[in-house]
């Protein structure tokens, strides 16, 4: 079994409660045990049991459907599991079924096989759990930032937001630095939606996307016979963005040629068409974006130092997913949304186990990477959840340990956290276990207990 859940047992011959407690306990499990189901509901108003184990008959006002039913009512994420004698069987099934407003999750018949009893519990318990961090992601999905669909919790993305959420209220020139798949158009959008020019057009070009002549044509526009199969005038992004805001994607591509030409822009607000002579008038903000170091590209002489300059008026730097982990569990539930209301299928959330697996893997393509992710897991998924046999086969087989961070370890069991800490210290010590007890605060014989309790060399 993979997790440790508190289970309450509702049973009035003591006896054979405290037989299923000891039975219990040695999996792992937190158990306590109450004798009739006025307990049982003081008991899950103090505290949410993971899963309820009640015998159906108990002596008191109450029985195991009694039971049952407060305990959905006071805690809808608690599995129940109905202990009945055997020729009752029906009345057991009658609460498992799809119509029942308090339905059970499973019975166990008398006389007990602990066995049989661990097995449902167990998978029970990690029905209960994973609906409970799904629930609680949800709640944290709602309560967090989310500036025009940028979602987050982090302390990196808090800032990335707070700054944009202050350019916006003025005209300065933003350059937004990022890898690829950060959501620096993202970032561009919101800053334009709440901008005082947001009622005027937000026009997007990716530099990297044309040659350097058909750049031009479409920065700058063109009139009717400019060249070749230019048989109509037409207008470019500046002109079309014209009293609005103008998105550069990747401008450390842009040829030399076209960057002296967006340098006139920027300092005249003046456009010469492909073909014409005629300058014509403009007035737009410029919010740039690049993968880059442009600096480097300076230094280089593969960008102009005096546009450098130009655009570099304020940056704002978009941290990969890396580093900002915390933020990915909300944004697999986000994706799972989105993806099952393209798809219109019923998928709601995801197993703790997937949720640690992608939190696990480092997403070189960023938040693109995981959100394209999500929809093809959600594409192909069979059930309400995402399980681990639905992610692709590089992340189900991950193994990697992540470096520890500020809320890092959000959607990890505490044996998990324990594996990653004793990892982590080990690589610091460059193995020295002897060291590596004196960091951890432990005995030398507690750590060679550990590390072959977690398989580590």
């Amino acid at each position: 079994m993979s997790e440790a859940a508190f289970i309450l047992i509702v049973e009035d011959e003591k006896a054979h409660g405290e037989a299923l407690v000891e039975g219990l306990r040695r999996t792992g499990h937190a158990c306590h045990l109450v004798e009739s189901g006025q307990e049982a509901v003081r008991s899950i108003r103090q505290r949410g049991p993971d899963v309820v184990l009640t015998d159906y008959r108990l002596g008191g006002e109450m029985n195991g459907l009694d039971v049952l039913r407060e305990t959905k009512r006071l805690s809808p994420d608690t599995e129940v599991i109905l202990i009945t004698a055997y020729g009752s069987e029906q009345l057991a099934r009658d609460a498992l079924s799809r119509d029942n407003d308090y339905r059970a999750y499973d019975y166990v018949i008398k006389p007990l096989d602990i066995d049989l009893v661990r097995e449902k519990v167990n998978r029970a318990a990690r029905q209960a759990l994973t609906a409970r961090e799904n629930r609680m992601l949800r709640e944290q999905l709602d309560k967090a930032f989310n500036f025009e669909g940028i979602i987050g919790t982090s302390e990196a993305m808090s800032r990335v937001i707070h700054r944009a959420q202050r350019l916006a209220e003025t005209m300065i020139t933003v350059l937004i630095i990022g890898e690829s798949g950060t959501g620096k158009e993202l970032i561009a959008r919101a800053i334009h939606i709440n901008s005082p020019l947001r009622k005027n057009p937000l026009q997007i070009i990716n530099c990297a996307a044309f040659n350097e002549n058909l750049l031009e044509s479409e920065l700058f526009g063109h009139v009717k016979g400019a060249f070749t199969g230019a048989i109509a005038d037409h207008k470019g992004k500046i002109e079309a963005a014209d009293g609005g805001t103008l998105f550069l994607d990747e401008v450390g591509d842009m040829p030399l040629a076209m960057q002296a030409k967006l340098l006139r822009v920027l300092e005249n607000g003046e456009v010469c068409p492909v073909g014409s002579t005629e300058v014509r008038r403009v007035k737009v903000r410029v919010i740039a974006a690049t993968h880059q170091e442009l600096k480097t590209l300076v230094e280089n002489k593969a960008f102009r130092e005096d546009l450098y300059y130009r655009l570099h008026q304020v940056a704002i730097r978009v941290p990969p997913l890396r580093e900002r982990r915390e933020d990915i569990p909300l944004l697999v539930h986000h994706f799972i949304r989105k993806a099952a209301a393209q798809l219109a299928k019923e998928v709601t959330g995801a197993t703790p186990e997937v949720v640690r697996k992608l939190t696990h893997h480092q997403w070189p393509g960023n938040v693109r990477e995981l959100r394209s992710t999500i929809l093809a897991m959600v594409t192909f998924c069979e059930g309400e959840l995402l399980t681990v046999a639905d992610l692709p086969d590089g992340i189900r087989g991950g193994t990697e340990i992540v470096p520890a961070g500020t809320n890092l370890f959000m959607g990890l069991s505490m044996s998990e956290v324990e594996k990653i800490h004793i990892a982590n210290t080990l690589r610091m010590t460059g193995g020295n276990r002897e060291q590596a007890a004196k960091v951890l605060g432990i005995g030398a014989r507690t750590l060679y207990r550990k590390l072959k309790e977690f398989h580590l060399s």
